[in-house]
């Protein structure tokens, strides 16, 4: 069997699995955030707490929830980390540096998960399990939790009520993240990946040498980390390494994994606005730029050119041979496109165009599908401004799912567009024009260029992962990365709250003869089109002093 038509097959593998929960698991989700009843367990941690989960919040108290939640996270986090060397199961780790401790604690509660230190030999037990394992659950909640707040503001009218924060959290994380992630780290231990917590132990070589591995909880933290689109690896060759993603099939699992809770949501839309083909349309956007991307990526890792590509078959640098170009370039679209950040190859080692690929795929906004909840409300930020282009263009208020899109609207939307790009353009610049931050980069010319262009990238879209190459355990990168990931992350909540919380208030409008039809597809192809167009225009002269330029000139 040739390696393109594995390819191939393993995509379409992937989406009959995906076109197989998609019902099931959407519905599912919708069930949950819709109903009144509380479960015991759930009960318990409203106690314990000192949360009424039957309050109805407005935007304002949903959004100081969410962030005063997070600022806890933060704070525990980091302190965890600082007197790891004090704690039972450290492995004998040291406790970590401070600049370090801040970049890690705004990474994972950011739902980013850069990382800029070698797991295994730097984090202990205590702080994989009880603090980056536990962040990767609740700051995926935390995402879907402001993804169904924005979705009832559409559903809901005459009222700014937007539901409960700590019950959508709680619910988020007990009934939906936590068991699909006990039988995922089930299938993922049946695949060989690793759950246990062994000390330090040296393992024989062929060459007479030995090597130092040590354990750990691997599986069940592998799992959550590709479930809630975290991304942050127990080792520091993150998904590449055996022990976290044994086998092909453990890959193609993992890959599932990471895009089964993002298109499923597209259902949990449809349902709670009243239109399952309004979910349709979105999730028809949403598989149109992954689909494309993927073509992509496959066509320019195995048509990469000289000797070494035609002996190889393709672009195998920094690629495993357990997975090839075909399952190494379907994970790193998927990662990319999603704010999950794990890697099983080393996206600096694609060719130039693939690079590029990564990065356009996080610049999108991470939205085809998206991180787990932040997917579905950026990618309805952009069903906005695409309603108001084309209500421009006819001369007619615009509307979407009965809301019309005013000054206050848009003016929401424009903000959470602009966040991310400014953030990563800036701080980009600003370490070209500092002495320090560019003598981190490995690499020099357009590769170098890109290395810090991916940092910020990365950092600011809330992927994590990173292009390799360039040496990010410094005081400047560990500082503007964590401030980076902590404004691209809860800035864009705060207009999306305000947003939902504008429309809430709003009285439906009727559907008449001039009603942009946003179920059809004419309005999934508005909507693909004012995607790309808005990205290429914001980032196309940094892409081109990159990946572009390095493309061109292999």
């Amino acid at each position: 069997m040739s390696p393109v038509l594995a390819g191939v097959l393993q995509l379409l593998a992937l989406v009959a699995a995906l076109g197989l929960s998609y019902r099931p698991l959407g519905d599912h989700m919708a069930k949950v955030y819709s109903s009144e009843k509380h479960l015991r367990p759930e009960k318990w941690i409203y106690k314990a707490i000192g949360a009424n989960p039957s309050v109805e919040m407005r935007w304002p108290a949903y959004l100081r929830g969410v962030l005063a939640f997070s600022a806890v996270s933060v704070l525990f986090l980091y302190l965890l980390q600082r007197v790891q060397g004090s704690l039972p199961g450290s492995l004998g780790f040291v406790s970590i540096d401070p600049d370090q401790a801040f970049n890690t604690a705004a990474s994972f509660v950011a739902n980013t998960n850069w990382q800029s230190y070698y797991g295994e030999q730097a984090m202990g037990h205590v702080v994989q399990t009880g603090g980056l394992a536990v962040q990767n659950f609740v700051s995926a909640a935390v995402g879907m939790a402001v993804a169904v707040a924005l979705v009832r503001g559409f559903a809901r009218s005459r009222t700014g009520e937007l539901g409960n924060f700590w019950a959508d959290l709680v619910r988020g994380t007990v009934r939906i993240l936590l068991p699909i992630a006990v039988i995922g780290a089930l299938v993922l231990v049946a695949c060989g990946a690793i759950q246990n917590f062994s000390g330090i132990h040296e393992v024989g070589q062929f060459t007479g040498g030995t090597q130092q591995w040590n354990g750990g909880a691997v599986a069940s933290q592998e799992v959550i980390k590709e479930l809630g689109t975290n991304g942050g690896g127990y080792f520091n060759a993150n998904s590449a390494h055996p022990f976290e993603n044994p086998n092909g099939l453990s890959n193609l699992f993992e890959i599932y994994l990471i895009l089964v809770i993002p298109f499923a949501l597209t259902r949990t839309f449809g349902r709670m606005v009243g239109s399952l083909r309004q979910g349709y349309a979105i999730l028809g956007t949403m598989a149109a730029i992954w689909i494309g991307f993927t073509a992509l990526m496959m066509w320019t890792e195995f048509a990469g050119n000289g000797p070494a590509f035609d002996i190889a078959g393709g672009a195998m640098e920094g690629k495993e041979t357990r997975f090839g170009i075909a399952g190494s370039s379907l994970f790193s679209v998927a990662t990319t496109l999603t704010s999950t950040g794990a890697v099983n190859s080393f996206h600096s080692s694609y060719t130039g165009f693939g690079g590029g690929i990564t990065m356009l795929g996080m610049q999108l906004g991470e939205i085809a599908p998206g991180g787990v909840g932040s997917g579905l409300y950026g990618m309805l930020i952009m069903a906005v401004i695409a309603v108001f282009i084309a209500g421009l263009m006819v001369g007619r208020t615009p509307e979407y799912l009965g809301k019309k899109i005013g000054t206050r609207e848009i003016k929401f939307a424009a903000c959470y567009i602009l966040v991310t790009p400014a953030l990563v353009l800036c701080f980009t610049a600003a370490s070209f024009v500092l002495d320090t931050p560019a003598n981190s980069m490995t690499n020099s010319g357009a590769h170098g260029f890109s290395e810090i262009l991916y940092a910020f990238t990365s950092g600011a879209n809330n992927n994590g992962s990173a292009f390799a190459g360039l040496n990010a355990d410094t005081q400047w990168f560990n500082s503007t990365i964590g401030i980076a990931m902590l404004l691209g992350r809860f800035l864009p909540m705060v207009f999306v709250l305000a947003l939902a919380g504008s429309l809430a208030e709003q009285t439906p409008v009727p559907t008449t003869a001039g009603t942009l039809r946003t179920e059809k597809p004419l309005f999934t192809g508005l909507l693909v089109g004012t995607i790309m167009i808005i990205a290429g225009l914001t980032y196309f002269p940094a892409l081109a002093l990159g990946p572009l330029a390095e493309g061109l000139a292999a």
